[in-house]
């Protein structure tokens, strides 16, 4: 178990840095998100509670399984009947602080008791007050946690001395035979706010601390219960534990709630993503249309330059009109390219009348393929070049395009 020492803010920085930025197998089981968070929560808990010191030991669950823990171990103060009190405690920070509450026992000496009952502590020494039972990540704190003890145990206290009993004193015996406890006594029912508050309790030495209320005349040091204060703390510690259920009430409502709204906001969440999705396919689409719109109106227009280019030779071949003169290449590249394709028409047609003939016999079989060759190398030539003014074309149609488009932009 490592500790540093008590009494120095500075040592217990570096234990902390120390023991917090380990790797591998001595590493504490705390994420590496909280890590820093949990320094500051036992550096402010050190600051305002000296008593507490911080220390690292082996935390040994209820299952069996044993894991290295910090905790703070000491004592926390308590004002009882304007007394101040130590209670020992020991604040263990589990692997899932913080955000999970911490483990809080009492830790009598040989010389204490645990009330029986308590509101507050059971048998074992664990304690269950309210601001554990309502941890709140990342707004609880330590330092929270003590002082919500201190407030509960001086209004409870959770220990009480073991009543002692001493031998019949002789005539010449030592009227005090525990000085001690006397001692001890004197110095933890001194007047408040003159002199040092008790320390924390030796071990091995009795240490007094307030005994629990009771009906049959109980007494702290000397003085009996006002059956008026005895009312008043049965009354408060009656409203704390029914503002308790009724926090714990109201915080499953709310709890409720938000569950609601959170699946509310990832159900709207969806439907704007749907609704961007949507927008976006209607934006593309409207795109595409204006393409096309740009396209028809070239082609219109290419259209009504034709018709105004020909409609004067269509009325002079009206009543005389030859086929082969119908159409006529507008360019050079037109004239070419219909060359090539009557070309490789009529040498398709040669080639499958052919065929046919040889099929039937009407040539010899040598002839026949004589004459497929020439006429396939011819085809051969013919479409090559149709394909290069094919290409010529589409180069000559694509610059026509983009000055239209840019004309049509304007």
């Amino acid at each position: 178990m490592m500790v540093p020492q008590p009494g120095n803010s500075e040592l217990t920085r570096q234990f902390l840095s120390s023991v917090l930025s380990q790797r591998g197998p001595s590493a504490l089981p705390y994420s590496e998100d909280v890590k820093w968070m949990i320094r500051q929560h036992l550096l402010a808990l050190y600051d305002v509670y000296p008593s507490l010191n911080i220390k690292t030991s082996t935390f040994t669950h209820n299952d069996g399984r044993s894991v290295n823990l910090l905790h703070a171990d000491g004592t926390v103060p308590m004002l009882y009947n304007g007394i101040t009190y130590n209670i020992p405690v020991i604040i263990w920070l589990m692997e899932s602080y913080p955000h999970h509450a911490p483990l809080v026992m009492v830790s009598p000496t040989p010389d204490m008791i645990i009330k029986r009952p308590h509101p507050f502590v059971d048998p074992s020494g664990v304690v269950k007050i309210p601001y554990l039972q309502t941890w709140i990540y990342p707004s609880s704190n330590l330092v929270e946690l003590a002082r919500s003890l201190s407030a509960h145990f001086g209004r409870d206290p959770p220990l009480y001395s073991q009543r002692r009993q001493s031998p019949s004193p002789t005539p010449s015996s030592n009227p005090n035979p525990h000085p001690s406890i006397s001692s001890s006594i004197n110095s933890v029912n001194a007047t408040p706010g003159v002199g040092p508050r008790p320390a924390i309790p030796p071990r091995m030495t009795p240490a007094v601390y307030p005994p629990p209320y009771s009906t049959s005349g109980g007494s702290i040091g000397g003085r009996m219960d006002d059956p008026s204060e005895v009312f008043r703390k049965n009354a408060v510690s009656k409203l704390v534990d029914t503002v308790h259920i009724d926090i714990m009430g109201l915080r499953k409502m709310r709890e409720g709630e938000m569950e609601g709204l959170f699946n509310l906001q990832a159900v709207l969440r969806q439907r704007a993503e749907q609704l961007g999705k949507g927008l976006k396919e209607m934006q593309d689409e409207k795109e595409g249309l204006e393409q096309q719109l740009q396209m028809v109106l070239m082609n219109s227009d290419v259209m009504e330059a034709w018709l105004r280019d020909n409609e004067g030779k269509l009325g002079k071949l009206r009543g005389n009109i030859d086929v082969d003169e119908v159409f006529e290449p507008c360019d050079v590249l037109s004239q070419q390219m219909l060359e090539c394709a009557a070309s490789d028409l009529a040498i398709e047609d040669a080639i499958y009348a052919l065929d046919k003939a040889a099929q039937e016999g009407a040539i010899p079989f040598d002839q026949y393929l004589r004459n497929v060759r020439l006429l396939s190398r011819e085809q051969f030539f013919q479409r090559a070049t149709g394909s290069k003014v094919r290409a010529a074309q589409m180069q000559a149609q694509v610059a026509s395009m983009a000055s239209r488009a840019s004309h049509y932009a304007a």
